[in-house]
């Protein structure tokens, strides 16, 4: 098996979405480590701050840029700031609501989409020609089994999550032949500080019955770890579809739960 190398010069700054909390801190934190410059970006400037000086107190390179994936007028403006860039994790989203269809919220379904497909592609099209110009690009979105399957209560998101999908694949599609790689990872149940507490609105008792007798549900270090990996194949190895999910999960709507 092909072991991780040092990215070489014009493919090391990476640059991650939603990188204050969750799967966005740990993989900023992974692929420090892997030997990328991260340029952390969420609207909390606060947290991103706080976690890069964390990074650069580890000994790695790490550079925060308060942004919202959903202001393109701002996206492009932070795309000048760079001549390449190597990877660009599209992490940045989010669940709101676990309505039905017939109740759902259309400004939750509204912030959904505008967050999970229209920021990714913002990010998407603002730094792809960075990406190309590096001769080593990667596109990651961190998707979700949302997007590959429905459940009830979750059309938003799944709505959302299915278009971020499509996004990858068709992007995947219309650049082959061109130096940039788009891989998706699209994890399962993952249990973060701030998902579930989300989507319910801050409500404790619901966020919790998620993962009610679940023993091991996914933690955020094991999707950045699961990215961390696809990114630092060898250049002519692209993952197209990464679905990881805990072991007690089998899908969308089958979970075992002890107790």
């Amino acid at each position: 098996m092909a072991t991780a190398a040092a990215p070489p010069a014009p493919s090391r700054i990476a640059v991650v979405t939603g990188a204050s909390s969750g799967i966005g801190a740990a993989t900023a934190r992974q692929l420090a480590a892997a030997g990328y410059r991260v340029v952390l970006t969420a609207r909390r400037k606060d947290r991103i701050e706080a976690l890069a000086e964390e990074i650069e107190a580890a000994g790695h390179k790490a550079t925060a840029y308060p942004l919202d994936v959903t202001d393109r007028e701002a996206v492009d403006e932070f795309a000048t700031a760079f001549r390449t860039i190597g990877v660009l994790v599209n992490n940045a989203g989010g669940a709101l609501g676990a309505d039905p269809v017939a109740t759902g919220d259309p400004d939750d379904w509204r912030r959904m989409y505008e967050t999970n497909v229209i920021g990714t592609l913002n990010l998407t099209q603002a730094l792809l020609p960075k990406l190309e110009a590096s001769g080593d690009g990667t596109v990651v979105v961190v998707s979700s089994t949302a997007g590959l399957s429905t459940y009830e209560g979750g059309a938003g998101y799944v709505a959302a999550k299915h278009g971020e999908h499509v996004l990858a694949e068709t992007l995947r599609l219309e650049i082959v032949g061109r130096p940039v790689r788009v891989v998706e990872v699209a994890p399962g149940m993952v249990k973060t500080d701030e998902f579930a507490l989300t989507r319910f609105a801050g409500d404790q008792d619901r966020a919790a019955k998620v993962y009610q007798g679940v023993a091991a549900p996914l933690t955020a270090d094991d999707v950045a770890d699961t990215i961390t990996w696809a990114v630092t194949r060898p250049a002519h190895v692209n993952i197209d579809l990464l679905v990881v999910r805990p072991r007690a999960q089998a899908s969308n709507t089958k979970v075992h739960r002890e107790g």
